[in-house]
């Protein structure tokens, strides 16, 4: 079965800070990408609402529960007490753990399993008992003791950070190279019990690969190469070439 697509949001959103106006439309072109066939949206609220807005949040749960029932929304961050509090005024379903300072542009690296093991497996209870699914960013080369301490944590999934893979976009070589560090990364998630994201700098190019060596991958959220592709194919065009490239 193919990986469902969630459409990260937070480039459509930092777009529309960039004036003091309502568009684009964070909702509405969340409502074309559903239309076109994406499983689920995502969103990363960052302390300084540079992009995704607090108040975005209540506006994409509602657009997903009137219109698009069965939908998931996907809220990641760094689990401050306040983002905690957030994500639980908002009820997704699924959380993404990332280790992220705040004043970090975008993520860039995966969670300490063994060091941080004990923070995280407060966390990650605290959001299950309000029936959230949670996946915990990892790198690439966290491997078999990396996956089975992300277990131990109780999370139910890891989301593969692949933006050394994306970065490779001109070096086959290299690119073949991080497919391997995935793949065995991958393995040992799924030997673990746990399930398997992957996001960051995924392209129609590069996922073809990435989907054949994982094949049991369930989920890759995409907002920049997604985001760059709808200004040239349209949001429900880049959609679709994005499912296209997952054999879906």
């Amino acid at each position: 079965m193919p990986a469902k697509l969630s459409v990260n949001l937070n480039a459509i959103a930092m777009l529309r800070n960039r004036r003091d106006l309502p568009w684009p439309s964070v909702t509405g072109l969340g409502r074309i990408a559903m239309q076109a066939g994406a499983h689920g949206l995502t969103v990363h609220p960052r302390p300084d609402q540079r992009h995704i807005r607090f108040a975005d949040l209540p506006e994409i749960r509602a657009l997903l529960d009137d219109e698009f029932p069965g939908a998931e929304f996907n809220i990641e961050g760094y689990p401050t007490e306040d983002f905690l509090a957030l994500v639980e005024e908002n009820e997704p379903d699924q959380v993404t753990l990332v280790p992220d300072d705040p004043t970090q542009s975008t993520s860039d690296h995966g969670w300490d399993f063994a060091g941080q093991g004990n923070f995280l497996r407060d966390c990650v209870q605290r959001l299950k008992a309000k029936g959230m699914r949670v996946s915990l960013f990892a790198d690439p080369d966290a491997g078999v003791t990396g996956m089975e301490a992300a277990r131990a944590t109780g999370a139910d999934r890891v989301e593969l950070f692949t933006g050394p893979y994306g970065a490779c976009f001109d070096d086959p070589k290299a690119a073949a190279r991080q497919i391997d560090l995935l793949g065995e990364t991958a393995d040992a998630a799924h030997a673990a019990g746990l399930a398997i994201n992957a996001g960051h700098d995924l392209t129609v190019d590069n996922l073809p690969a990435l989907v054949a060596r994982i094949p049991f991958l369930a989920e890759v959220s995409i907002g920049h190469g997604l985001t760059a592709d709808a200004l040239e194919f349209g949001m429900a065009g880049a959609v679709k070439r994005f499912n296209d490239a997952l054999g879906d």
